[in-house]
């Protein structure tokens, strides 16, 4: 028998065996803390959780809402019934969800998205990606998620995989607090489905009177069927002359396609009028959302010792303090 040593200490003491139901149920719960400290700080950013507040944001008379009954207008999880789903490309679908009152809408401001929380196939911990309304923020009854499906990406997949009848759970988060007329000039730059929270936000800015601030959008896709919004961005185009510009670069467009094939390049921008340096962009503010590489390639990247790689938008003129990010 080995001698006692009394400096030796027993794992089994600081590491009892836990059950895997217990373990579990460890994870899950600190997973759910942290997710809801999370989301309490994306709230606390922006969020008023008023019906006065949500009518300045949705260009609503605050006369129209029932102070206290908008489901998505503070801090809160909601379960809501998907109502129905529209193909609207390859690989793009519109799922349009049922509100808990018909008469009211979501209560929703200008640039917020819903965290979608889900678990597909039966997995023990949640998927979470936030997605950007769509339909008018005015309309009552129902809130519009376009989402496009990405191979492999779980949230896409499950939430294409819906059918009418069934639920997700869902929670509001303030981005970009809007404030009309703060800005002359906004530039939106957009990647693919990053085009959501810009399209959100072009119908805010020109269906408000009291708004007056002008918008160029530069939108690349892959291929021309990925400019989805195409019919409603026109109609905005038409509807509110010389207010909104659109200019869209695909990758890989169709044979005798309109539009100019590539990437959003710095010479993209020149020609769409983004210079920084010129006298119409002062004051511009630059509201960008896209795939991480696009992002990358515009904003810049930070270096660990030193200067980092200027991005395009720096090299165009613009200010970090100009460029907000979705």
């Amino acid at each position: 028998m080995p001698p006692y040593n009394p400096f030796k200490i027993n794992a089994n003491f600081l590491r009892p065996p836990l059950k895997a139901s217990v373990m579990s149920t460890q994870v899950a719960v600190a997973a759910g803390v942290a997710g809801l400290g999370i989301y309490a700080f994306y709230l606390r950013r922006n969020a008023s959780g008023s019906a006065t507040g949500t009518a300045l944001a949705t260009n609503m008379d605050a006369s129209d809402l029932k102070p206290g009954k908008l489901p998505l207008s503070g801090f809160g999880f909601h379960s809501l019934r998907l109502h129905s789903t529209e193909l609207i490309n390859h690989n793009t679908k519109k799922l349009r969800f049922e509100l808990p009152d018909p008469s009211q809408p979501s209560g929703m401001g200008l640039t917020s998205a819903l965290l979608t929380i889900s678990f597909p196939k039966g997995r023990w911990l949640p998927v979470i990606r936030p997605y950007t309304p769509t339909n008018d923020l005015n309309e009552p009854g129902f809130v519009e998620l376009m989402v496009k499906l990405y191979p492999g990406g779980k949230q896409s997949t499950h939430l294409h995989s819906l059918q009418p009848g069934d639920t997700l759970t869902v929670a509001p988060i303030p981005e970009l607090k809007w404030t009309p007329n703060k800005h002359p000039h906004v530039a939106m730059i957009a990647g693919g489905a990053g085009i959501t929270p810009m399209y959100q936000l072009v119908r805010g800015i020109l269906t408000n009177p009291a708004d007056k601030t002008r918008i160029t959008l530069v939108w690349g896709v892959n291929t021309d069927e990925d400019i989805f919004l195409r019919d409603q961005l026109a109609e905005l185009e038409q509807n509110y002359p010389g207010r909104l510009k659109t200019v869209y670069v695909v990758a890989q467009p169709v044979a005798q396609s309109p539009y100019q094939k590539g990437f959003v390049t710095k010479q993209v921008l020149e020609q769409a009028g983004l210079s920084g340096a010129t006298e119409k962009s002062k004051g511009t503010k630059v509201l960008l959302c896209g795939p991480p590489a696009m992002e990358k390639a515009l904003k810049g990247t930070k270096g660990w010792v030193g200067a980092g790689k200027k991005g395009v938008l720096q090299e165009l003129g613009y200010t970090q303090d100009q460029i907000y990010n979705f």
